[in-house]
């Protein structure tokens, strides 16, 4: 997989750009689509997102694709500084890359990167999405972190594990075939 920083740098690039879209699609239509579209009385969570002027975030309402924007800078410069070289050493920790199949080993990051970002990123969107137009409260915002974090974690776990980074290390073999099979072929 990724040998060097650009490497790695492309590879949280396209992990994120995927992930953040899964993630957006999944708080406002799966977590939140039926309270947006009873309260805008819609029949789509487009439509509700539509009447009432944007998705609530900052104590504004901003169209979707700000939404988007706003969380893959956090979730890019979190996974770049934070959740690629922590889920890398913890996954160590436990086993040893040269001698442990590469399937289990990539598995093992994957947990670590999904127990370090899901409350991380959770912890972000409770201040991103907190209704400040009621003030501001230390308990409710730590309910709200602790709530984001049951809903994320499983759909992170799962989604990480069975599509997302599989999906992503099939587009980076594809991507850097040419210059890994270079790279194979001089060390020889």
């Amino acid at each position: 997989m990724p040998r060097n920083q650009f490497e790695r740098m492309m590879f949280a690039l396209m992990t994120v750009v995927i992930t953040v879209h899964a993630y957006v699609f999944y708080s406002l239509y799966v977590v939140n689509g039926t309270v947006l579209m009873e309260v805008n009385n819609a029949a789509s969570v487009l439509e509700a997102i539509s009447k009432q002027g944007g998705v609530y975030m900052f104590g504004n309402y901003l169209p979707i694709w700000e939404v988007v924007v706003i969380e893959f800078l956090f979730a890019y410069a979190l996974e770049c500084l934070v959740g690629s070289p922590l889920s890398f050493r913890l996954a160590c920790k436990v086993f040893d890359p040269k001698n442990t199949d590469p399937v289990i080993f990539e598995t093992a990051i994957i947990c670590a990167t999904v127990g370090i970002m899901c409350p991380m990123m959770s912890f972000i969107a409770a201040g991103l999405y907190y209704p400040f137009y009621a003030g501001f409260n230390i308990v409710t915002f730590l309910a709200n972190w602790l709530k984001l974090v049951c809903y994320n974690f499983p759909f992170a776990f799962f989604s990480q594990l069975f599509f997302i980074q599989p999906l992503i290390r099939t587009l980076f073999k594809a991507v850097f075939r040419r210059k890994i099979s270079v790279e194979t072929t001089n060390e020889v």
